[in-house]
């Protein structure tokens, strides 16, 4: 499914949505990655077997278009205004309603307004400024289960460098201001998480969790 991306749009000089369309490239390895990244996906969400998802960092839509198509009960949010605007041109676009999407920041997120069985959280911590904030969010509005996955470095840039992007940035994709190897993920998530299962889809690392027993 091709969708409307910001292609690397700014909003308060901060990089939003998807600065290149790995949803819809031609080039052999990124849809051979990208293949991969939705099979852990959505086999971490047939485990989780969700009544509700809300998928925190949604930029585009492009899961949550996924998800809704399939008749779950479904909902994503992004801090950007401007990649909702987009989020929610692409569900119009496809006879899907607009409310499907709104703007929040992770920050602000809470139990009464933001609360789902699962919450998907892909492709965000590396953005923040403060990550332990985002994740203490997190635990503040999952139900059973939390799927978080963040760019597996240094791997990450060295596949960008190799592939010739980014050269002068290292490989470090705009807008990426936190790294962490699958080890030190694993790590930090494991202080607010209880880790059930790692997936390691090339370049990812993704883990399904769920809350802290008390």
């Amino acid at each position: 499914m091709s969708i409307k991306i910001s292609g690397g749009t700014q909003e308060n000089g901060i990089v939003v949505g998807n600065a290149y369309d790995k949803y819809g490239s031609k080039n052999i390895f990124v849809k051979w990655m990208m293949t991969r990244f939705e099979l852990s996906l959505s086999n971490f969400v047939a485990k989780a077997a969700p009544q509700s998802i809300h998928e925190i960092g949604c930029g585009e839509g492009y899961w949550v278009l996924q998800w809704h198509k399939k008749g779950l009960q479904i909902r994503g949010s992004d801090f950007s205004k401007q990649v909702i605007e987009i989020a929610k041109e692409n569900a119009v676009s496809r006879g899907m309603s607009p409310l499907l999407f709104e703007s929040r920041n992770i920050y602000d997120l809470n139990t009464t307004q933001d609360h789902a069985d699962l919450i998907v959280c892909c492709e965000v911590l590396e953005h923040l400024e403060d990550p332990p904030s985002g994740l203490k969010a997190l635990q503040r509005i999952v139900g059973k289960h939390l799927i978080i996955s963040v760019p597996r470095e240094p791997l990450w840039c060295a596949l960008n460098f190799a592939r010739g992007k980014y050269i002068n940035r290292w490989g470090n994709t705009p807008g990426h201001i936190q790294h962490w190897s699958k080890k030190e993920f694993i790590k930090l998530v494991s202080s607010y998480f209880e880790v059930m299962e790692v997936g390691s889809p090339l370049p990812w690392t993704m883990l399904l969790c769920r809350p802290l027993s008390s």
